[in-house]
């Protein structure tokens, strides 16, 4: 498992309340396309470091670290859905993104809740900026877990990466113990894209009970009223879920074979994209074999399908 030799820039842009952070691949020649790549509901923009390694140079390439999350984590709410999407279009508009003007062609790509950013945007706050969607894995209603207790729902969905928010690690080697043992995730820790996307998360931070002098614990970056708020969203909200039917250009929605836990079935299936009526929405489906729903975008057939669902995108306005 190799990993792309290009570094990110880190940039900041400015949005309400605040500065969002972000990581910037560059072009290799002025006025090539955008794409801008939105994370999970836990993540970080370094989740994205293998598709931009396979899109940089081609594209301008810019992921953000999502409000509530990483270097975002102090902007401050309200949170939510919606408010990705405004931040987002906030993103385009600093980087010049204009459908109907001639600019240079940008395509949204989303990963699990970014996905549902990326459509609400693309249907809503970004809808003249947007040349093309890419939905990696989210976007589209989930199933519902037994129960109607959101935190218990959440819970359900999303297992260690919502139970780690509220632990603390004495170092990185800790960190990746903890990842090492998750299904999906454990057999990626030792890739240097993944561990840095991991040690991402992390600040530090006075651990409980802690005394004068101890050395800080390392705990994860994310707002844990964040992460409520836009699981909420994505379990409940009517028009976060019907942002699909609404899209004014063609979507790809990239579906991985296995789920979170990396079980079988995954969030989607052939059966439930049946029920979806995609072809309504203008979305067309594509299975990325023998991936979960984090490997979709490590994974050699990962990358590949979702840099060249971009290119075709771009290519497309």
């Amino acid at each position: 498992m190799t990993d792309p030799a290009r570094d990110p820039e880190l940039i900041s842009v400015p949005v309400q309340g605040g500065q969002l952070a972000a990581l910037h691949w560059a072009a290799d020649a002025p006025g090539a396309p955008i794409a801008v790549l939105l994370h999970g509901i836990t993540g970080n923009a370094m989740a994205w470091a293998r598709v931009a390694g396979a899109l940089a140079g081609g594209f301008e390439v810019v992921a953000p670290d999502l409000r509530g999350r990483a270097a975002s984590a102090g902007l401050p709410g309200p949170y939510g859905i919606e408010a990705h999407a405004a931040d987002v279009a906030a993103l385009l508009d600093h980087l010049g993104a204009d459908r109907d003007a001639g600019a240079e062609a940008a395509v949204l790509v989303g990963h699990s809740m970014g996905a549902f950013v990326a459509a609400l945007a693309t249907a809503g706050t970004a809808r003249d900026r947007v040349h093309g969607l890419v939905l990696v894995d989210g976007g589209l209603a989930l199933p519902q877990p037994p129960g109607a207790d959101l935190d218990a729902m959440l819970s359900a969905f999303l297992g260690p990466s919502l139970a780690r928010l509220g632990m603390t690690f004495p170092d990185l080697a800790a960190v990746r113990a903890f990842w090492a043992q998750h299904p999906a995730v454990g057999p990626w820790v030792d890739v240097p894209s993944v561990a840095a996307y991991l040690a991402r998360d992390m600040v530090q931070s006075p651990a409980p009970g802690s005394t004068v002098g101890e050395p800080p614990a390392l705990r994860s970056a994310c707002v844990p009223e964040a992460v409520r708020v836009d699981g909420g969203d994505v379990l409940r909200n009517e028009r976060v879920l019907e942002a699909t039917t609404d899209l004014p250009v063609p979507a790809t929605l990239l579906w991985a074979t296995r789920g979170l836990l990396d079980q079988t079935p995954g969030l989607y299936d052939e059966v439930r994209l049946a029920q979806l009526g995609l072809e309504r929405s203008g979305i067309t489906a594509r299975e990325v074999p023998d991936t979960n729903h984090y490997s979709v975008i490590w994974a050699s057939q990962g990358v590949e399908a979702v840099a060249a669902a971009v290119r075709d995108a771009a290519a497309r306005s």
